[in-house]
């Protein structure tokens, strides 16, 4: 009995098994995960009739068997060939051959490897643990690319850069909403490096198309924006072999580890937040935990490990061919013939200036440093304002900064905290409208009436600004002002209030007119 044969055999039984057992056809289908159809087949048949399936089948005539022979001296020779390049071989070395689809070759390559013994043989590769690395020597940089759900359930597919210290697995990544370029690249060494606090001596590359342009035999040559920047940096440069993951297996892991717990079912809203989000968790988890194999807290490795990096001063990436657009007094920049806004607060004086591109008919604007800073969709014509809403609000004050101003009204400021991270947690694009419409409110009302709101808020899960508010008004319910004495200009002399204007008779403007 082959392999295949007691496989078979096993279905079957497991299956009887769970149909005695009361278990309905679909479930058991979604329990062996195969489907209803063959299990109601072989609930019909018994053992009897299940073994002469299995010889019907194993004798019957198969499409290919004229080319048995080619396919078993084949897989002699070379048993590590792969099932595609044997259909193309079929079809190469047989004009006759006839139009089957794939799979069907797949089974039959598959039955020919069963019947003759002909095992898959897969190239082997011996490992050696390596040493760990001194402090500050090495770092390794990998990609990656997720697909994220949005909110209304579609998909939104993003990038993002890895960084990890090789000896402190100190690990750092950064997300854009788009296909990287070289500057985008260059930039995002710079943000690892003043997140590390220093620059390692060698980091340790896969060959992207955005760094390399060809390997030349080991004689590297770089694209020009990347090369410009490492010669500045002045750090060595290591690129591995083509498939090859194995040489940079520290930086894999974290690409792995991005994909299945920081990014696995998270919902997408914009860069911006996805990038807070992920400083959080490298905060959190990734830096904070025990990693596997070191046994050691990376953060607390780090702290040595800083002490060993070459020292970091920034330094602005900006493309050559970059263009500077002045900021004007109003919050708007001007770009062929149209104004387009930037959030408030960006104006900074007579010299402040943004980067601006046009990719795909959006214009992306950024800082001189390079940070992002807004989008807008292109638009055609002259004269026209695009704005965006959201760049109308003050965004100067830090929500850090708002939240400490609004727990210091209650006296339960851990509760009070707690209180207002959950509706950022759960609101996290509106995190400062919320505490906006807060401490609005908490202005008008005395501590005592704060902690009752706080104290019913936490109680009934109230986690919305407005509904705060309202709870709020409750407990500390508005009195109307009372009207104010008016006080006269003129001071004591409050007769003057009640004099009236000279006024002309319209009888005298009349007979002047008759006389006429």
């Amino acid at each position: 009995m082959t392999t295949r044969d007691l496989n078979h055999w096993i279905m079957y039984h497991e299956i009887h098994k769970l149909k005695r057992l009361g278990f309905s056809n679909r479930k058991i289908a979604q329990y062996l995960v195969i489907d209803a159809r063959t299990v109601k087949k072989h609930l019909q048949l018994s053992e009897m009739g299940f073994e002469e399936l299995l010889l019907k089948e194993k004798n019957r005539n198969r499409l290919l068997n004229p080319y048995e022979d080619f396919v078993r001296e084949r897989l002699d020779r070379f048993p590590e060939t792969s099932t595609a390049q044997m259909h193309d071989w079929l079809k190469e070395l047989y004009p006759e051959f006839p139009d089957t689809s794939p799979r069907t070759v797949y089974n039959f390559v598959m039955y020919v490897r069963q019947k003759h013994s002909i095992p898959v043989e897969k190239p082997s590769r011996d490992y050696f643990p390596v040493p760990e690395l001194p402090y500050g020597d090495q770092a390794q940089i990998d990609f990656g690319f997720y697909n994220m759900r949005l909110a209304n359930g579609k998909r939104k597919k993003v990038s993002f850069f890895s960084m990890v210290l090789s000896r402190s697995r100190m690990k750092y990544i950064w997300f854009w909403d788009r296909p990287y370029i070289a500057l985008d690249v260059c930039q995002a060494h710079e943000k690892a490096f003043a997140f590390f606090g220093g620059i390692p001596r060698t980091i340790v590359y896969d060959q992207d198309r955005t760094l390399m342009v060809d390997e030349n035999i080991g004689d590297v040559i770089l694209t020009a924006s990347f090369r410009e920047y490492t010669r500045s940096r002045g750090f060595d440069l290591h690129f591995c072999r083509k498939a090859d993951p194995e040489s940079k297996g520290k930086v894999e892991n974290v690409v792995q580890y991005v994909k299945k717990n920081f990014l696995y079912n998270r919902t997408y809203w914009d860069i911006e937040t996805l990038n807070t989000e992920a400083a959080a968790w490298l905060a959190r988890t990734a830096n904070a935990l025990v990693h596997h194999f070191t046994q050691k807290v990376p953060e607390r490795e780090h702290q040595i490990e800083r002490e060993h990096l070459a020292p970091f001063v920034p330094m602005a990436i900006v493309d050559k061919e970059t263009k500077f657009h002045h900021v004007r007094k109003t919050n708007v920049i001007a770009y062929k013939g149209n104004f387009y806004s930037v959030p408030m607060g960006t104006y900074k004086g007579s010299e402040t200036k943004v980067i601006v591109k046009e990719r795909d008919q959006v214009l992306e604007i950024s800082t001189v440093d390079g940070d992002p800073i807004c989008t807008h969709r292109v638009f055609d014509g002259k004269g026209k304002i695009i704005a965006n809403t959201h760049h109308k609000r003050d965004t100067s004050r830090s929500l850090e900064e708002m939240m400490s101003l609004a727990v210091a009204y209650f006296t339960d400021g851990d509760k009070a905290t707690l209180y207002l991270r959950e509706i950022g947690r759960r609101l996290p694009r509106y995190t400062r409208d919320h505490l906006r419409v807060i401490l609005a409110a908490l202005e008008r009302c005395d501590r005592q009436a704060a902690d009752r709101a706080l104290e019913f808020c936490v109680k009934n899960d109230i986690l919305h600004g407005h509904d705060f508010e309202q709870v709020l008004c409750v407990e500390s319910p508005v009195t109307v002002p009372s009207k104010r004495k008016i006080k006269p200009l003129g001071g004591n002399h409050l007769n003057k209030a009640d004099q009236w204007p000279e006024t002309s008779n319209l009888d005298d403007y009349q007979s002047i007119i008759d006389q006429e």
